[in-house]
């Protein structure tokens, strides 16, 4: 992973939480069972409860079938430009939407397999999550999927780094690019503790304390162990950013696949390879770190809010709810609306470069369908969101 930019951060140091550590036995041998430390702050709080109010928000929403279905693609396409991206993949999102649906482009043939990799990882989630436990090898075969085709050494395709690897290459680190110059500024465990360290990680990804978290914290706490095990060669960020979307998708918080998280690391990189950076390596206490990751589910998860209610015009499920597809002409109503308030057929009409019949019909379409309703009468008369 290369940093192109360092940004400082103001680390906060709270009283940490859960910091015994377990000796545990599987049939590899002795491990220690890997504990979080963090404190839930006031901040990590409000956004829980953001996030819990835009995702009611999503799911009481009658949205049909079609619109399901293109807010998941919309929202894998937007993961896999943004994951990609931030390792410097240099397709833009357009690029990335014509390469997935078949269309050809002009790239390097390493950036179309790291885009084309990468959407088959997060479809593969869909699999993972069916697994009663979260095992290594599906992490290794997500790895692979990630990874085919791209690495130098194609061995290391879904196979943790070992001794010989760091015999043969040196340790594994994590530098930030300056110019011309580079500085390390993370280095991961030796090679020989990444088996031992990923059992203990994978033990509490399965354990009772992980599923009593709330799914967010559990993402948060996920992505950040495992870049801090770095257990690949390359590759270890795409797979962390994946495994923290498995599970939210595990934990039935992401079950429609709706939003993309990676939009909002790739939206600031210094800051999240700042936080990331930030964590004491000494504590490895996290709390810093889960405020920044709760504040990017919140952000994400409202975009799709707002989206969700744009389709809808602010509709929700009920017994008697009707499901509404809006056109684009409809929407650009319900978003004058959701702006100003109020609109009138002759806002209608000049809004969408129509005609008063046109406008009129339109009003009345929407009415109907109980997205926007009337107020007032003669002159005065106009609409309001229903």
């Amino acid at each position: 992973m290369i940093l192109d930019h360092v940004t400082q951060v103001r680390i906060l140091v709270p009283q940490p939480i859960y910091t015994i550590s377990l000796f545990c036995e599987d049939d590899t041998g002795r491990y220690i069972m890997f504990k979080p430390n963090f404190t839930i702050t006031n901040k990590v709080v409000r956004y829980l409860s953001e996030i819990a109010e835009a995702r009611a928000i999503i799911f009481n929403a009658p949205l049909i079938p079609k619109w399901e279905i293109d807010l998941r693609r919309q929202a894998l396409i937007n993961s896999t430009h943004a994951s990609t991206s931030i390792e410097g993949n240099r397709l833009s999102l357009e690029q990335v939407s014509d390469l997935i649906v078949g269309r050809e482009i002009t790239a390097t043939q390493k950036d179309k397999k790291e885009v084309i990799n990468y959407f088959e990882a997060l479809r593969y989630l869909d699999t993972l999550a069916k697994e009663k436990r979260i095992a290594s090898d599906g992490i290794l075969k997500l790895h692979k999927i990630i990874t085919r085709g791209v690495l130098d050494d194609l061995k290391n395709s879904g196979h943790y780094r070992t001794p010989v690897d760091e015999k043969n290459r040196g340790r594994v680190v994590v530098v930030e690019r300056i110019g011309m110059a580079r500085r390390i500024t993370f280095m991961p465990p030796e090679a020989k503790k990444v088996p031992g360290e990923m059992r203990g990680f994978i033990a509490w990804l399965n354990s009772k304390e992980a599923e009593d978290f709330d799914p967010v914290l559990e993402a948060g706490i996920t992505h950040y162990e495992f870049v801090r095990i770095h257990p690949f060669v390359d590759g270890n960020g795409r797979t962390a950013r994946a495994l923290a979307s498995l599970i939210l998708l595990r934990r039935g918080f992401d079950t429609k696949r709706f939003f993309a998280l990676d939009d909002f690391y790739n939206s600031d990189r210094p800051r999240y390879y700042g936080v990331l950076k930030g964590v004491d390596q000494k504590t490895l206490d996290l709390t810093v770190w889960l405020e920044y990751f709760c504040e990017g589910v919140a952000v994400s998860i409202k975009a799709v809010k707002d989206k969700v209610l744009k389709l809808t015009g602010g509709k929700e499920k009920g017994k008697k709810a009707k499901q509404v597809a809006l056109g684009y002409k409809q929407i650009r109503v319900v978003e004058f609306l959701q702006k100003e308030g109020e609109i009138t057929n002759r806002q209608i009409r000049d809004l969408l470069k129509v005609s008063n019949k046109t406008a009129y019909k339109l009003s009345q379409a929407l009415v109907e369908n109980g997205v926007i309703k009337k107020a007032g009468k003669g002159r005065s008369a106009h609409y309001v969101l229903g």
